[in-house]
């Protein structure tokens, strides 16, 4: 098969794959879930089996200690979050009308003749963020509970699941063979080593940024409950998972904390003033200890490209996209990197007619054989 074809196969394979999932995206995500929390046991799978325990033993182990941390989650700290995100709730009308007092105060102080017209601007701009917050409301109940799909889909992650994650634990090595005799064998190596790389890229980002959130939730959640901001659990803990995605997370907590802070405590500058050097001091830790010791400099996804494609794979395919977006931005990664070392070795580039493109079509094995794909797939 020429080279021309082949890419033409691949590229349409990766268009029905695609549409398929567009197609599939309300009823999927409990098996994409379950996939993607199967890759990331794998390993613990792997070391009970070498300590000798049955693979069907191990994954079910696992599965129970993974339920188990989730109804320990769901009966301890889910009623605290739900407490305060209740109160922020009720609480929000009263919280808004003080920031604006605040607000208003503070224009017609520093403003003078011109407060009028900033008045009529803060009057036009509550509104519309007023009749927004409406809208937006409206939207997400729709979306949520339209044609029962929140129950459907609470059901289902809560009942498929644990299966989809037990079957294919138990089953994750021979799949892995399978698809690995299922290669061109004259691209073997390539595709071996390509997955590799979008492996390691995806695992090290995922175990790294995911240790990162954690800390940082630990760190948001006691500090800002010690300097006695109120919904300091609920904000820390959502700024430490918004901190998956880097910088944003600690933006919107930023904003969020300060402006609790203001209505909170206001006039008195000094807690406001700890709250940010909380976040100031999160910045910190995180740019200087956290990310370079944990996350590392070589996972090969720029913040910038993350962002990018966690917002057009959520907006494409929802919470399934969310699910899928850091591992193919890591193969997209990968396969732009190869293509350009293709590129710069090839005539194309050089110039050079002498060269034959065909010669840099595989990347060059490291040491040794390139493992097949039951040994290179694995966190």
């Amino acid at each position: 098969m020429r080279v021309e074809r082949q890419v033409l196969f691949w590229l349409s394979a990766a268009l029905v794959l695609i549409l398929l999932i567009a197609l599939l995206r309300g009823i999927i995500l409990p098996f994409v879930a379950g996939i993607v929390i199967a890759y990331f046991m794998n390993p613990a799978a792997d070391r009970l089996t070498q300590w000798g325990v049955p693979r069907g033993v191990a994954a079910a182990l696992i599965v129970a200690a993974f339920g188990c941390v989730i109804v320990i989650a769901l009966v301890f700290l889910v009623p605290l979050l739900l407490t305060q995100a209740q109160q922020f709730a009720v609480a929000l009308p009263d919280e808004v009308t003080r920031l604006r007092g605040l607000v208003e105060t503070w224009a017609r102080e520093q403003l003078g003749s011109h407060y009028p017209d900033f008045a009529a601007s803060l009057d036009r701009g509550s509104n519309a963020i007023a009749e927004n917050m409406t809208a937006l409301a409206g939207f997400v109940a729709g979306s949520l509970w339209s044609q029962g799909r929140a129950l459907f889909d609470f059901l289902s992650l809560i009942l498929v699941t644990p299966l989809v994650v037990f079957y294919v634990l138990i089953d994750w090595h021979p799949m892995l063979a399978k698809l690995d005799s299922w290669l061109p064998r004259a691209h073997a190596p390539t595709i071996r080593r390509l997955a590799s790389e979008v492996n390691d890229a995806v695992s090290a980002f995922i175990r790294g940024q995911g240790t990162v959130c954690l800390v940082l939730a630990i760190y948001y959640a006691v500090a800002l409950g010690a300097a006695g901001l109120r919904y300091g659990l609920l904000v820390g803990l959502a700024t430490g998972l918004m901190s998956f995605v880097p910088f944003v997370g600690w933006a919107l907590g930023l904003i969020t904390a300060t402006t609790i802070a203001i209505v909170q405590f206001w006039p008195d500058a000094v807690p406001i003033l700890i709250v940010i050097a909380i976040f100031a001091g999160a910045q910190v830790l995180d740019a200087g200890f956290l990310s370079p010791k944990i996350v590392g400099s070589k996972i090969g996804l720029h913040p910038v490209w993350l962002i990018f494609s966690l917002f057009v794979f959520s907006y494409l395919f929802g919470f399934v996209g969310v699910l899928v977006a850091v591992p193919i931005a890591a193969a997209i990664g990968v396969l732009v990197r190869f293509a350009l070392k293709i590129y710069l070795a090839s005539p194309v580039y050089s110039g050079d007619a002498s060269i034959a493109p065909s010669a840099h079509l595989a990347l060059p094995p490291a040491t040794g054989s390139v493992p097949s794909l039951q040994k290179t797939v694995s966190p």
